[in-house]
């Protein structure tokens, strides 16, 4: 097995390259749970594309409906033109996702990713109410563009802007200060006092489980007094589901348990179900107020994608995907609470929902020790939070029980390793 060739990458591609850093193989094929490499290496996914691939890597389903449309000469490319890939895909979405949920929203496609859905979100929350402000939250994440990055709390991704990036107020996320502190109480005393110094928004945006921000999960309780004080306020309340929806942590929409119906809801990533461009905007009727052309994108309308999102919806005929993840997701949890009882020295923290997962680790540096390690065992994952101290797992919702044990199998291995590496480097006491 010889090492990969990765230097055209160093001598050729930018240096703002980031996962080739983490990951240094040359990818070859991939086929459900596993990628791989050129090395002749094989590795289970903990990473799915940062979420893009729930269903795992080259469902065969979805790729035959690809090659059959792709050789019979379909649309390939259209704008926001009538096709029948999009007329079949806009049909077996309301049947199959919004009517069973009494949803009546309409599909507004943007550009194919999660960003453009934000700032289109963003868009049409200020058209609808003639105000400029949004609320969004600590440990936020939302996108790289502008405005999406104006909601975004990330310090280095919005230190990239080069520029203020306003016309947002921060708010603190579910549990993000201490156990006692009521963050949902303290905004609305701050849009019901006069003297708060703040203007009422145009709306609120929030994720239900904070992927990129730590694998920070709000409560059901919490996203229902949120729904509800946004109702009260006549606020547009935007879900964030680009990361925890199409299946993540359970439900196809992560705020089913909660019992709401945003107004406007975003999704990308897995949408298409086989990890091609595709992202939409689910708006609430009355909302619907963007006139034709106002807001638009060369490839809003990605027939290819259409075709394998259509397909990917067999998954939610029933409930019993959302079944599989829930049991799943209590494997991993099981699992990640053994690491962390085993090493209490690296203070750990268990968090998140279905099988959108991680365990902090409060000590320095440890997180991308283990998902560097986990790598040299044969599972791709990666880090999140504000100072890379989560070890995030992502995993397809597909993947086969066995193959999940054995990928947590060695994560567990690597903790050990990097637990122990950390107490040798340790000052012995005097």
């Amino acid at each position: 097995m010889t090492a990969p060739n990765l230097d055209v990458f160093e001598r050729r591609e930018s240096a703002v390259r980031s996962y080739i850093r983490s990951f240094p193989e040359i990818f070859t094929t991939a086929k459900g749970h596993l990628i791989h490499g050129e090395s002749g290496r094989a590795y289970i996914d903990f990473f799915a594309g940062a979420g893009a691939l729930n269903y795992g890597h080259n469902d065969d389903a979805m790729k035959a409906a690809l090659m059959e449309y792709v050789a019979g000469d379909g649309i390939a490319h259209a704008l926001d033109m009538g096709t029948g890939a999009k007329a079949r895909f806009l049909e077996r979405f309301h049947e199959v996702i919004l009517s069973p949920r009494g949803l009546e929203h309409k599909v507004l496609f943007p550009g194919p990713t999660g960003t453009n859905a934000v700032e289109a979100a963003l868009k049409l929350a200020r058209k609808v109410t003639g105000r400029e402000k949004i609320v969004s939250f600590t440990n936020a994440f939302h996108g790289m563009t502008l405005g999406s990055l104006a909601v975004t709390g990330n310090g280095f991704k919005r230190g990239g802007a080069g520029l203020p990036l306003d016309n947002t107020v921060f708010m603190p996320f579910a549990d993000f200060l201490d156990e006692g502190f009521d963050s949902l109480s303290y905004l609305e005393r701050m849009l019901e006092d006069g003297g708060s110094g703040m203007d009422l928004p145009a709306g609120v945006i929030v994720e239900t489980v904070q992927g990129e921000g730590g694998i920070n999960a709000a409560s059901f309780g919490w996203l229902k007094r949120l729904n509800d004080l946004c109702a009260r306020w006549n606020l547009p309340l935007i879900v964030d589901d680009i990361q925890a929806g199409c299946g993540r942590t359970g439900p196809f929409f992560s705020f089913e348990p909660a019992g709401i119906k945003p107004d406007i809801i975003c999704l990308s990533k897995s949408i298409s179900g086989y990890g091609l461009p595709m992202a939409l905007v689910l708006v609430r009727p009355d909302m619907d107020l963007f006139g034709p052309g106002e807001h638009n994108g060369t490839f809003r309308g990605n027939s290819m994608a259409f075709v394998t999102a259509t397909e990917a919806l067999r998954f939610w005929t029933d409930d019993s995907l959302t079944r599989d993840v829930e049991r799943r997701g209590q494997i991993i949890e099981d699992a990640l609470t053994a690491m962390a009882e085993k090493h209490p020295e690296l203070q750990p923290d268990v968090r998140g929902r279905g099988l959108m997962r991680g365990i902090g680790l409060g000590v320095a540096g440890a997180a991308e020790a283990v998902c560097a390690e986990a790598f040299k065992g044969g599972v791709i994952m990666e880090t999140s939070g504000p100072d890379s101290e989560v070890a995030k797992l992502l995993p397809p919702l597909t993947i086969p029980d066995e193959a999940l044990r054995e990928g947590l199998d060695v994560m567990a291995r690597a903790v050990d390793t990097v637990a122990a590496r950390i107490a040798s480097e340790k000052p012995a006491a005097a």
